[in-house]
């Protein structure tokens, strides 16, 4: 890092700023009197940088109605709240989220159910609920949600997610568009094809469109439009071989999310308007191409939303030098946080920004030298990894605080009770003032699932 006091603009929030005293704001509230007030670890959530990036993206795509929060990167009443006010629509991955969505109030009929493995009580909770769209993942699926439907008196409208063969430029865990891997039905070996079909017979169920979804945190803009491209093509053999009724239901291309964000400062963030208007007119030029109406197209980010909206403050305990060769160490910076509130790094070698948000670094506006460094968490395992390797200010010391920009996707959903460490908490932040959104979770939560 050329200047650890400097704050990347385009990998923190938009409202953080560093102020005079060194002190780091997120929305016009100190980061270390939310540590003292709430204690760490804790996770804090800008309000409007969130909707902003709502904003931003509904422009970019034609309208919320066509953007999709996927709800799975993170999810609680509050968030479903302002994506609905927002104006967005919703995925859900799980039963569970489904009902957190529907106990906020989120209307049913904005939601697209997701999921490799849905149950009986999911599908009829959609039934039953009237959920806009359920994504159908496999045959067995299929056959389960017709019926449920029928049980219920219902038409449910569904889409049929495809895997188009693409290789996503993304770690092998979070890409999902190739052949070997569980989701969907395949595009080159005919099953997506049959499984439209088998929807259009079915008797309880409507297909609406297509679905397919090529990996996460992508930065390659070529997989997506080479995605819609692959997917346009059985878009166009349905046309032509389904009854002209059953045709003119199919009116939807979701093409997923998966919109990559930067993590560290030598990351570039995604033009998200200018992949919109490619898309969009990738998908009217194929259409044209082939003699058909373009379909409406949506979209399904979660990362892109609310990655770069969260911090995660930790305070500083034991720093050492570890020998590594004769002539050479490492310095291990250890927080009271870790694998159990950010299990990424562990999980797919994720990376992280972190700055010291209580001052600056060094004396007299020079920053502290650097020194080849470790930041990992407080738990009895040697992955517990939150920054594998970075250079950072030799001044760093025990009762600092550090924070690990853009941890709103994937980190809480994530989170577990490793060693016995409870959840932190979630306090949103908006025009000076904090909000608990999240209490933390104690000893006593942990112990009351015990039947003695």
């Amino acid at each position: 890092m050329s200047d650890f006091n400097n704050l990347p603009a385009h990998v923190w929030p938009r409202n953080a700023c560093r102020q005079e005293d060194g002190v780091v704001t997120v929305a016009g509230v100190p980061l270390p009197e939310i540590a003292e007030e709430y204690g760490t670890p804790v996770f804090v959530l800008d309000e409007d940088d969130f909707r902003s990036r709502c904003r931003d993206m509904a422009l970019a795509f034609g309208g919320g109605e066509n953007v999709h929060y996927a709800s799975k990167a993170f999810l609680t009443k509050a968030v479903a709240r302002w994506v609905d006010e927002e104006g967005l629509c919703l995925d859900v991955a799980s039963l569970g989220e489904l009902q957190v969505a529907l106990a906020a109030g989120f209307p049913a009929t904005r939601i697209t159910a997701h999921g490799n493995n849905k149950g009986v009580d999911f599908l009829r909770t959609c039934v039953r609920n009237g959920v806009g769209h359920v994504v159908i993942d496999s045959s067995q699926e299929l056959e389960l949600l017709d019926l449920v439907a029928a049980q219920e008196g219902y038409i449910q409208d569904v889409l049929i997610r495809v895997k188009p063969g693409i290789e996503a430029h993304t770690h092998e865990f979070i890409a999902t568009a190739h052949e070997d891997q569980k989701f969907g039905f395949s595009l080159a070996s005919g099953s997506a094809f049959a499984a439209a079909i088998a929807a259009v017979r079915a008797e309880n169920l409507r297909l609406v469109g297509l679905h397919c979804h090529v990996g996460s945190q992508v930065f390659d803009a070529e997989g997506f439009s080479l995605a819609a491209e692959r997917v346009l093509g059985l878009w166009a053999r349905l046309h032509k071989e389904l009854p002209a009724e059953a045709a003119a239901e199919l009116g939807i291309l979701d093409l997923g999310g998966g919109y990559g964000v930067p993590y560290t400062e030598d990351q570039s963030p995604l033009d998200i308007a200018g992949i919109a208007t490619a898309l969009q007119e990738k998908v009217a030029s194929k259409a044209r191409d082939l003699g058909l109406v373009a379909p409406r197209v949506l979209v399904e980010p979660g990362r892109a939303l609310v990655a770069p909206s969260m911090v995660t403050v930790y305070e500083v305990g034991t720093v050492k030098d570890v020998h590594i060769t004769d002539d050479s160490t490492r310095r291990y910076i250890a927080v009271d946080g870790g694998m159990s509130d950010n299990i990424r790094t562990a999980l797919y070698q994720a990376e992280y920004d972190a700055r010291l948000v209580n001052r600056f670094s060094g004396e007299d506006d020079q920053q502290a030298p650097l020194t080849d460094t470790r930041i990992v968490g407080s738990h009895c395992e040697a992955g517990d990894i939150l920054i594998e390797n970075a250079a950072l200010p030799n001044d760093i010391a025990t009762g600092d605080f550090i924070a690990l920009a853009a941890t709103g996707a994937y980190c809480y959903p994530m989170s577990s009770r490793y060693n016995m460490f409870g959840r932190p908490p979630v306090v949103t932040v908006r025009n000076g003032n904090t909000k608990l959104m999240v209490r933390r979770e104690t000893i006593e939560d942990l112990m009351s699932l015990e039947v003695e």
